[in-house]
């Protein structure tokens, strides 16, 4: 069975995007106005190394924007690996999907990238040696644990976020995840598109702690969130 690269990839530096969006645009993209666009001037990372040694996610809105930076570098790495080596017998409509789930994932990771500016934190080695990336079950079964965990954390995150204009940003990413994750249920069985649900209709919310004990199963890098709101 193929597994994922033995040497796990650094995740790309380069700012792409298959729409072309350019710093500007993908700003003016999200909506999100000067507030989002001065996030590097009015606000700085603290550099220092975390109290785990790994890489510091920092502070407040800043290190809650890095967290979600963080899980959108995993997400975006993972299904350019799955467009880069199809599983077999991928359908044409199956490749179309998951082609667009990938071009979202970009661009979000390179809209936050591009936003955070000097306060980004550096690119990250994921590890997905756990994943069959031939097999069907194995990729899209991993595709629903990640939008369902991207669900999980800006939901957790949003009370953490104290500026109502990176709320809102939060806000427009989370429905595109949820969109994500129906669609990959319904590849998987039809029908099942809100089997994510509780019995009030309502998606579930982590904490970054939680998440990130999640994610980091797929990460090489490890992550410090020592100094991210908890209330």
């Amino acid at each position: 069975m193929k597994k994922g690269t033995s040497s796990p990839p650094v995740l790309e530096e380069k700012i792409i995007s298959p729409y072309g969006l350019q710093r500007r645009n993908m700003l003016k993209f999200f909506g999100a106005g000067a507030a989002v666009a001065a996030i590097g001037i009015s606000c700085k990372k603290d550099d220092n190394p975390g109290s785990n040694g790994g890489i510091n996610l920092g502070s407040g809105d800043i290190g809650i924007l890095n967290y979600a930076y963080a899980l959108e570098q995993l997400e975006a790495a993972f299904y350019l690996q799955v467009a880069n080596t199809p599983y077999s017998g991928m359908s044409a409509l199956e490749t179309a999907y998951l082609t667009d789930i990938r071009d979202h994932e970009v661009i979000h990771r390179e809209f936050f990238k591009a936003a955070l500016g000097s306060n980004a934190i550096q690119g990250l080695t994921v590890n997905f040696s756990s994943i069959d990336f031939s097999s069907r079950t194995s990729v899209l079964q991993t595709a629903m644990a990640f939008e369902d965990l991207g669900v999980n954390a800006y939901n957790g995150a949003g009370k953490l976020i104290t500026d109502p204009g990176y709320l809102t940003l939060a806000g427009k990413i989370v429905s595109v995840e949820a969109r994500h994750a129906a669609l990959i249920r319904d590849l998987i069985s039809n029908g099942t598109f809100a089997g994510s649900t509780d019995t009030n209709g309502l998606d579930s919310a982590k904490t970054p702690a939680e998440v990130l004990a999640i994610a980091g199963t797929y990460l090489t890098s490890t992550l410090d969130a020592s100094n991210l709101p908890t209330s």
